[in-house]
């Protein structure tokens, strides 16, 4: 039987199995495979809580989302074309968001009697035996069963063969969206070049997925997405850890200070500890240290010693840093700290997607005690944003938080990634000797930025002493003076608001300048907003999408921006944290639009809010 080839515009597959079944791996192959191809995309992986959830229940289940297109993107998609079900968990996990009339390829072994109990379906309930899977495509395979007939002859046990059934369904999908597997065996021969039987077991049966495809008659159609339409340049896919990684590697090389990373692991966070301890050739130092207050202690005492000190956690880890990151204010040093945000409170949802923390970086410790913020919106942008916290970190002696989340951590899209000469300097200036007229440093004495010297500890001549304790202006000394404190958190204030004239002003993302409704969005709405404010400028509609980057301070001109529409709606992923900020910093009468539910807002719900303010 020949089959046809359909070319389709845009595609939604989601993979999901036990925890055990390699759908992140198997998503995440497909993904670069994609990215190869030069075809735009956005990936949402979902993970279990437990590092080793019950096997077949509900909530061990694994999922990773795929959307490419030919078109140029900005979500994951509301709903699924394909869904890949490994088991009845999967299924019964996912079916709510597969589109009506969507295709489900059905793993038959993972519906088994013991299955279907553990996905609580009622005794004798099997949804492929009957109706109720009606409307949909439904392919079923014994993927288990091809998978130990494909490594018949290989030597070893059933448990171990059945750990390369994800690389039949791979095989599978490559045939069915006419794909080369060359990527995908590149990567096998890199991950087991060292373990022949394991290495011919998985490229065997990725061979026998293919060729399922290709030699059973059950199917008569391939599909084709086309190359989308892009910004001419090199690409690659970047997950969001990734790009932060890779921004902070850059700032390191162009402040010519050496990296130090203080951490202690901590989901969505530890993938950044993992990534830049790759990168020992940079001068990277990174710190596995046995506690939170551990951990940002030493990268305080990097940055005192003259490196550029970085920490990396979640919510609960910047709730036990908060005592240190007054330390870093109090003694006016650069610091970044990075935040990936995930659900709360206390251990909450670790591995669900929040905007959780945004109040906490803002207020979140004792006394008074301002840090900036920044914000990024998407994987490629951490790039840029990780970037751009070294800059302000350094060049304004205060620490920095950098907020991402678990949906922009692990999400991956294609980035043009910039060519290292391009790249602006970030420029250091250590106090290498006493000003003409000094007798001693004055380690408080402020430039016009109301930022006092960098001086490295050793440096002749310039010998101070810092430390928690209140500082007299300009020398440093401790002092308990009443009228000297009032001035000296004013004067931290004031820096810390001085910051918006050294940063860009606001743009809209989109739309015009005056109008009926603006969408303020920050951090990983981003996609969402900007496709339902697409679509519905497309209708005619004059909708405004701004997009803030810099949460602490604020651009100068975000408040003339607010007051130029009739209305102003702040979707996040929190129960309102921004909009508290944004009411009381302008007088504005926003709008909220919360999901709290560990995933992100789409683009179909914010259509619907949005049309209720046009």
């Amino acid at each position: 039987m020949s089959t046809k080839e359909q070319v389709l515009q845009d595609v939604v597959i989601k993979f999901a199995g036990d925890s055990g079944d390699g759908m992140q791996l198997t998503g995440s192959q497909f993904t670069n495979n994609t990215a190869l191809m030069g075809i735009d995309l956005a990936t949402f992986p979902d993970f279990p809580a437990e590092i080793r959830a019950p096997i077949g229940t509900l909530p061990g289940v694994s999922g990773y989302q795929l959307r490419f297109s030919s078109d140029t993107i900005f979500t994951p998609g509301d709903a699924c074309d394909v869904l890949v079900a490994m088991n009845a968990a999967a299924l019964k996990v996912n079916l709510k968001g597969l589109k009506h009339g969507g295709i489900i390829i059905a793993n038959t072994d993972g519906f088994d009697s013991k299955n279907l109990r553990l996905a609580n379906y009622a005794e004798g309930v099997n949804p492929l035996e009957d109706d109720s899977l009606e409307g949909y495509n439904v392919i079923k395979m014994d993927v288990t069963k091809m998978t130990r007939e494909a490594l018949k002859d290989i030597t070893m046990g059933t448990k171990e063969k059945d750990r390369a059934k994800n690389m039949f369904v791979l095989g599978f999908l490559y045939w069915m969206y006419n794909r080369n597997m060359d990527n995908t065996i590149e990567f096998l021969k890199e991950k087991f070049g060292k373990k022949a039987e394991i290495l011919e077991s998985n490229i065997r049966v990725l061979h026998a997925g293919y060729n399922y495809g290709d030699t059973t008659e059950t199917f008569d159609t391939r599909y084709v997405v086309e190359k989308a339409k892009m910004e001419s340049g090199t690409y690659r896919s970047i997950m969001g850890n990734q790009s932060l990684s890779y921004g902070l590697i850059a700032a390191a090389e162009k402040s010519g200070l050496q990296l130090f990373l203080g951490s202690y692991p901590i989901t969505p966070a530890s993938d950044i500890l993992h990534e830049l301890s790759k990168y020992k050739t940079f001068g990277i130092k990174t710190f596995q240290a046995e506690d939170e207050i551990a951990a940002i202690a030493s990268a305080i005492g990097a940055s005192y010693g003259g490196s550029l000190g970085l920490t990396t956690t979640s919510g609960p880890g910047m709730a036990l840093k908060a005592e240190a990151m007054g330390l870093a204010v109090m003694l006016e040093i650069p610091l970044v700290i990075v935040d990936i945000q995930r659900g709360g409170p206390s251990t909450g949802l670790p591995t669900k997607t929040e905007q959780s923390d945004l109040l906490q970086a803002y207020y979140g410790r004792n006394g008074e005690c301002p840090m900036p913020v920044i914000s990024a919106s998407t994987p490629s942008d951490c790039f840029d944003v990780a970037f751009e916290a070294v800059r302000i970190s350094v060049q304004h002696m205060t620490p920095v938080i950098l907020l991402s989340d678990g949906y922009i951590a692990n999400g991956a899209e294609p980035w043009k990634f910039p060519v290292a000469a391009d790249l602006p300097e970030i420029k250091v200036n250590f106090k290498e000797k006493l000003d003409e007229g000094e007798e001693k440093l004055m380690p408080y004495k402020r430039d016009e930025k109301l930022v006092r010297p960098w001086a490295i500890p050793g440096t002749p001549g310039l010998e101070h002493r810092v430390g928690g304790l209140e500082k007299q202006d300009i020398t440093g000394n401790i002092s308990y003076d009443n009228e000297n404190h009032q001035h000296m958190v004013k004067t931290r204030q004031a820096k810390v608001d001085k910051i918006a004239d050294y940063i860009p002003e606001q743009k809209l993302d989109s739309g015009p300048e005056k109008g009926k409704v603006l969408v303020l969005g920050w951090g990983s709405t981003y996609g969402a907003i900007k496709s339902a404010v697409k679509d519905l400028q497309a209708q005619g509609h004059a909708v405004s999408h701004a997009h803030l980057r810099y949460v602490r301070p604020f651009p100068k001109n975000l408040g003339q921006i607010l007051k130029n529409f009739d209305h102003v709606i702040i979707p996040e992923i929190n129960n309102g944290q921004l909009i508290k900020i944004i009411r009381d910093v302008y007088f504005v009468d926003a709008k909220g639009y919360n999901k709290i539910m560990g995933i992100p807002i789409t683009k179909g719900e914010m259509i619907d809010e949005i049309k209720k303010f046009l």
